[in-house]
């Protein structure tokens, strides 16, 4: 019987373990992608901001109206921030900030009404069936 015990936890401890890792590869494919679409979003912004740049610093020079350069600042915050986000440290400093919240600031994490309990799913799984 103790033999049978220990060999269960252990399986236990070993699926739990397969569990953690393929959620952790999971995330990590899906970061990846997520990351990869941003890169071609920033290159879509990038070919966006070169035909915007080139067309107003066309008609600012013709029209000798440098207010048509207005347009060029928030786009260069926003192509800024797509480099930034792809290329550069943002995604560091998102994770940094993260850690921070979780060491410093759990509470903002907390749940309406706290941690959902068994009896709370079985309660609305019976409201539920009685709605069908």
């Amino acid at each position: 019987m103790a033999k049978n015990q220990a060999f269960m936890l252990k399986s236990q401890k070993m699926q739990l373990q397969r569990q953690l890792m393929m959620q952790n590869l999971m995330r990590e494919r899906q970061m990846a992608m997520q990351i990869a679409r941003g890169r071609d979003i920033f290159m879509w912004w990038g070919s966006f901001y070169a035909v915007s740049g080139l067309g107003l610093t066309l008609g600012a020079l013709k029209r000798r109206n440098p207010a048509l350069f207005a347009p060029m600042v928030p786009l260069t915050f926003i192509l800024g921030y797509q480099y930034d986000l792809c290329y550069g440290t943002k995604i560091q400093r998102m994770k940094e900030e993260a850690e921070s919240v979780l060491k410093n600031e759990l509470s903002l994490l907390d749940l309406p009404e706290g941690m959902p309990t068994i009896d709370a799913i079985d309660s609305a799984v019976a409201a539920m069936k009685k709605k069908d």
